[in-house]
């Protein structure tokens, strides 16, 4: 592609980027589109033929970005969806599992950041169902599933920093509290 080609997109930049606004739901996301069509365009440049308007190959590039960045999207919600409704389904601790849970966990849930605190003592203290928690939060299902995932992690981190060996095992002869 020649240079004066590659300048010339790049100086088309705004008009892009509004056509990519107008089409996503975030600036962010047309920034991130716009830098991969960029690049799809420097490693497709043999496919612009001579007779052709380098604009039009450009937004035609873009519309296909455009078009992945949904496909992705999709893909990673119905993802997310399969794997809250795998966790809805999995059956529920017994009481006798549930009153030998370390009593660390009061004291170190409040090092976590916010978000993970108060999923994490909705759903797994309060036992508030996802879905519910998801509604009052304005989230979808999935993201909240990720959430709690994200929160049991760091709070798993956490119960091996502080607990070290008794985390390990499961917490049932927690002497570190």
């Amino acid at each position: 592609m020649p240079t004066n080609t590659i300048d010339d997109l790049l100086s088309q930049r705004k008009q892009f980027l509004h056509f990519l606004q107008r089409r996503v739901d975030t600036p962010a996301t047309a920034d991130d589109i716009i830098q991969i069509a960029y690049m799809r365009a420097i490693e497709q440049a043999s496919e612009l033929r001579s007779n052709e308007s380098a604009v039009a190959w450009f937004y035609r590039i873009l519309r296909n970005a455009v078009i992945d960045h949904y496909r992705h999207r999709a893909a990673e919600d119905r993802a997310l969806e399969r794997w809250a409704n795998e966790l809805l389904t999995q059956p529920e601790p017994d009481m006798a599992t549930h009153e030998v849970v370390c009593q660390c966990i009061g004291k170190i849930i409040e090092h976590l950041k916010p978000s993970y605190r108060q999923i994490i003592r909705d759903i797994d203290l309060a036992e508030q169902s996802i879905d519910t928690f998801a509604k009052a939060e304005g989230i979808t299902s999935g993201n909240a599933t990720v959430r709690l995932h994200r929160a049991r992690q760091a709070l798993r981190k956490q119960l091996i920093a502080t607990c070290n060996i008794c985390a390990e095992h499961a917490c049932l002869n927690c002497t570190c509290h």
